[in-house]
């Protein structure tokens, strides 16, 4: 049997830069960390080399490890009383709604992406950086055809994302905001991933990157400071891990919030697999429950997150989902880089805004996790959607090991998500299954699968060397399998 690879991610030409990583022998890590920079042009409202985010690695034969690249609070250096948010609000509509999002330069946090990328790419890549960078470079050069998904969200977050001129040059470019099919260009990111193929760029203290950003945060009103740049750092810290249905499971660690939630939820689940009888759903529905009392969410808002799974020939697996929060609507000057809005996000801040300590790591419900079963199968898998990723990755993880399902079965099995009011189901429950959930909870059957699910990008490879690559459909979900000459 040849030798074969598999990617998954939220856009087709984001898989398409982890594919060309892997065509030109590289491995998983050095396919995700490609995917990532893909993502900044190809998912422009979901990712950004401004944002921050989470890389599960689980190498083959090793022990498997977290990179946490997502955002610290910002202000070091800033006396207390300069602390106090800057926000400028900017009203989303919704469709028969309304909602005042956080936006501008206060909304920003000290960003990690790039650096995390740049980390990941030294600690776990095997090829040159040039050759990982430059599908991106050329991406951003050409423009990216932006999916009717993107484009759902553009539509969205249009206020945010034209607040600046920045943002009007990439989403407005002749006045009128892109539509589906449009091409993205991004002139200045294409020149700025030149300097990072080229290794001109360290991370975001350098002088290149951290003076305009720093002068435009006092003009402008936010906190990032010098000495958040400076001091920022990518750590390396070890996954949770849960036996479960004879499999290991690794998952993000504290201090997010994600992993934990899923991990807890799964051992609730009980010791006998849960089948798909109305009595086992009840069950699973009880969980997803008592999983979203116990996390109360702040007001409920877009979510600019997305993920990206890899298995290469060797058996390494990588799991990396990244944010930029509902966008800032500012961007790094001259760079084309789109800044993070996290410190705006009602439910990353339950305490209030701006009372985390400057240079505390932000926590997050992504959850970027690895499988691995006792027969040598694999899977690497994660989400985007907010307060839906713990449900999304709960039901898929509970399909898998429970039920038995292939991987695309279980990605495109039907979900739940306990909003505190209402059992939210995706359509196409057996009705003797939907009648016990209605029979404990209100139920709100979809029409149709939705975003609002999430988006589980995942990947497995078995131990005869088969591999499948699920994209989500629910977020224009991708999936190739490689074929390695």
């Amino acid at each position: 049997m040849a030798a074969r690879a598999a990617v998954a991610a939220g856009h087709r030409e984001t898989a398409a830069a982890a594919a060309e990583a892997l065509r030109a022998g590289g491995n998983a890590f050095d396919a995700v960390i490609a995917a990532g920079f893909a993502a900044a042009v190809a998912e422009p409202t979901l990712s950004s080399l401004g944002g921050g985010g989470f890389l599960l690695a689980s190498p083959a034969g090793g022990q498997p490890t977290l990179l946490d690249f997502f955002v610290d609070a910002p202000g070091r250096g800033r006396p207390a009383p300069d602390l106090e948010p800057h926000f400028l609000p900017v009203r989303v509509h919704w469709a028969g709604a309304q909602q005042v999002f956080h936006a501008g330069w206060g909304s920003v946090a000290a960003p990690g992406c790039l650096d995390g990328y740049l980390t990941a790419h030294r600690r776990l890549g095997r090829l040159p950086l040039a050759d990982v960078v430059e599908p991106a470079r050329r991406l951003a050069a050409r423009g990216a055809t932006l999916d009717a998904a993107q484009a759902e969200v553009v539509a969205l977050l249009r206020e945010i994302l034209t607040l600046t001129a920045d943002g009007r040059a990439v989403f407005a470019p002749h006045g009128e905001l892109l539509r589906a099919g449009d091409r993205v260009h991004n002139e200045a990111l294409a020149a700025f991933l030149g300097e990072v193929a080229a290794g001109r760029v360290a991370g975001f203290s350098d002088p290149q990157i951290a003076e305009p950003l720093v002068a435009a945060m006092e003009a402008g009103g936010g906190l990032v400071t010098a000495a958040d740049l400076t001091a920022y750092s990518v750590v390396e810290r070890e996954p949770l891990l849960l036996g479960y249905r004879g499999a290991s499971i690794a998952t993000n660690p504290p201090p997010s919030f994600g992993g934990g939630l899923i991990t807890r939820g799964l051992r609730e689940l009980g010791p006998a697999p849960l089948d798909g009888s109305p009595a086992a759903y009840a069950r699973l529905g009880e969980v997803l429950v008592a999983m979203s009392e116990r996390h109360v969410q702040g007001p409920r808002s877009v979510r600019g997150t997305t993920h990206v799974s890899a298995v290469d020939a060797d058996g390494n697996v990588a799991a990396m989902t990244t944010s930029n929060g509902s966008c800032s609507g500012t961007f790094v000057p001259g760079t084309g880089i789109q800044l993070n809005n996290v410190m705006g996000e009602a439910d990353l801040h339950p305490d209030g805004f701006h009372v985390t300590p400057p240079g505390t790591r932000i926590g997050s419900m992504m959850a970027p996790s690895v499988v691995r079963r006792a027969d040598g199968t694999a899977v690497g898998l994660g989400s985007g959607g907010s307060e839906r990723i713990r449900s999304a990755l709960t039901c898929v993880l509970s399909a898998l090991l429970d039920r038995g399902l292939g991987l695309q079965d279980a990605v495109r099995a039907p979900r739940l998500h306990w909003d505190r009011a209402e059992l939210q189901a995706e359509p196409g429950l057996p009705p003797a299954v939907e009648a016990a959930l209605a029979g404990r909870w209100p139920v709100n059957t979809w029409p149709a699968r939705d975003l609002y699910f999430g988006g589980v990008h995942a990947v497995s490879a078995g131990p005869d060397g088969t591999v499948a690559a699920v994209g989500d459909d629910r977020r224009g979900g991708a999936g190739v399998v490689v074929d390695l000459r």
